[in-house]
């Protein structure tokens, strides 16, 4: 199952990936070190995310606990298909070449 991602949602996936699984402050602030935005907004990405069914939200010890469901090498994978389909018809030995020039 492929699950759409936008890139300010991938900002929030990706700060899962180098972290682990986070609460929200510690996600938050992770997410701000790389990106001037609000809590709000991330808060708002969150919620997408969690309704496309990207990531979890859990109680651990207590906490709200947030971590990826989607892996980044599929992620990544996806985001090169899309990439092939959308400048080669859907060759990534295309893609490729002109990566290489």
């Amino acid at each position: 199952m492929s699950i759409p991602v936008t890139e300010a949602e991938s900002e929030v996936l990706a700060a899962l990936w180098r972290r682990g699984p986070l609460s929200a402050k510690p996600l938050i602030e992770e997410v701000q070190s790389v990106q001037d935005w609000g809590d709000a907004t991330i808060k708002t990405l969150l919620g997408r995310l969690m309704r496309k069914g990207a990531i979890l939200s859990e109680r651990v010890d207590d906490r709200q606990q947030y971590r990826a469901l989607i892996s980044r090498s599929d992620y990544v994978r996806r985001e090169i298909r899309s990439l092939a389909q959308r400048l080669f018809a859907g060759d990534q030995s295309a893609l490729l070449a002109a990566l290489k020039d």
